[in-house]
């Protein structure tokens, strides 16, 4: 047996909360008319720069009927404190964009609570898919 002191843990899990934008097959392109694609991702980036959390595009979510989806990720201390992923669709005017910002600069999921408006764009989607994101 050692008798070298164990080292803690270290946290797991990103530091911020993380804003993941779909941006696949169908989210993000001229599948879901009447959107300015690019215009959102840029008033998501330029909604939280210089605060605490992260925004980044992913590949298909594989939620193609709920586009466009946004996953709102806990950061290490929001997964600590009991924060999960939630997946958002339909995300499809600047309204609901807004509200994802100013939760995610509150902390986002753990530490700050989302805006009831975006209980309407809450969904579920299988499990397969929701681990294919946490890879």
């Amino acid at each position: 047996m050692s008798r070298r002191p164990r080292k803690d843990a270290p946290a797991q899990g990103v530091p911020r909360p993380t804003v993941s934008v779909c941006r696949g097959c169908c989210c993000g392109t001229e599948k879901i008319p009447g959107v300015d694609h690019a215009g959102q991702l840029a008033r998501l980036r330029s909604g939280l720069a210089g605060t605490a959390a992260t925004v980044r595009v992913v590949e298909c979510l594989d939620a193609c009927e709920q586009g466009n989806v946004i996953v709102v990720q806990p950061s290490a201390e929001g997964r600590r404190a009991g924060g999960r992923p939630v997946w958002l669709g339909l995300v499809n005017d600047e309204h609901a964009e807004q509200d994802i910002v100013t939760w995610a600069a509150a902390g986002g999921p753990g530490l700050a609570d989302a805006p009831d408006i975006l209980d309407l764009y809450v969904f579920q989607p299988s499990r397969r898919v929701r681990a294919a994101l946490d890879d």
